[in-house]
């Protein structure tokens, strides 16, 4: 892959509205180069306007219209592209599409989407995506998000480890008070969140811009994670 980069999680949020212009000006300019490795999820500032913008981009890029969430393997994990600004209540068709994909034991899965169930600073915990993780616990092990401007760990919450990594550029949103369940946080480097895959484990760094490790682990999974390589809902 590029850089030894074999697939970039592309978390949200083409500021300021994810318009063409924006992505054509803001986000192209930066990390088109990894568009063919690239998989998406949405943010809450490009889906209002997702018609004229993310959809078209990653159109262009795949030949297709992008799903609004879906499933591809990677390393023996498999990886969920979950869309918290679709329509993600219990019983929804996206949750629903989600419970019937991972109803196979094992929990080697990395789920991601851009609005954190627990976060710090600006936004704080997203309560409203709970059916995500209420579907997530005993199947899946790493929860990626962004949407915060800045970089946490969570100790793991119902099996579950939790990263957010949501400072690639825009202004910081610091923490205001300590969170206990915190593992490492960080909201004043720009950076980025490294996973590499094996079969049965997860290592992870967080580093900065100018390449300083901030704070890096493992976690290990059990037993394969069943269905087709490529299971794509899409709408």
């Amino acid at each position: 892959g590029s850089d030894g980069v074999d697939r970039l999680l592309y978390l949200g949020d083409v500021y300021e509205d994810g318009t063409a212009e924006d992505f054509d000006g803001h986000y192209k300019p930066v990390y088109g180069q990894f568009d063919k490795i690239t998989a998406p999820t949405p943010g809450n500032h490009e889906w209002p306007n997702h018609n004229e913008g993310y959809d078209p981009y990653w159109g262009e890029v795949r030949g297709r219209e992008p799903p609004s969430w879906y499933s591809f393997k990677v390393a023996g994990w498999t990886l969920l592209s979950l869309n918290s600004e679709d329509s993600h209540e219990s019983g929804s068709p996206q949750v629903e599409w989600l419970r019937s994909e991972i109803r196979e034991p094992g929990t080697c899965r990395l789920a991601f989407w851009h609005r954190p169930r627990y976060s710090m600073g600006k936004h704080g915990d997203q309560l409203d995506v709970q059916p995500f993780w209420d579907a997530l616990q005993g199947h899946a092990t790493l929860v990626v998000n962004g949407h915060e401007h800045n970089m946490q760990r969570y100790v793991p919450i119902d099996g579950i480890t939790e990263l957010v990594s949501g400072a690639g550029g825009h202004s910081h949103y610091e923490f205001d008070r300590q969170e206990p369940r915190h593992a490492f946080a960080n909201d004043t480097d720009y950076g980025t969140l490294r996973v590499e895959l094996r079969p049965g484990s997860a290592s992870f760094e967080f580093i900065t811009w100018d390449g300083r490790v901030l704070d890096s682990g493992r976690v290990s999974c059990r037993g394969g994670a069943g269905g087709p390589a490529e299971a794509e809902s899409r709408h």
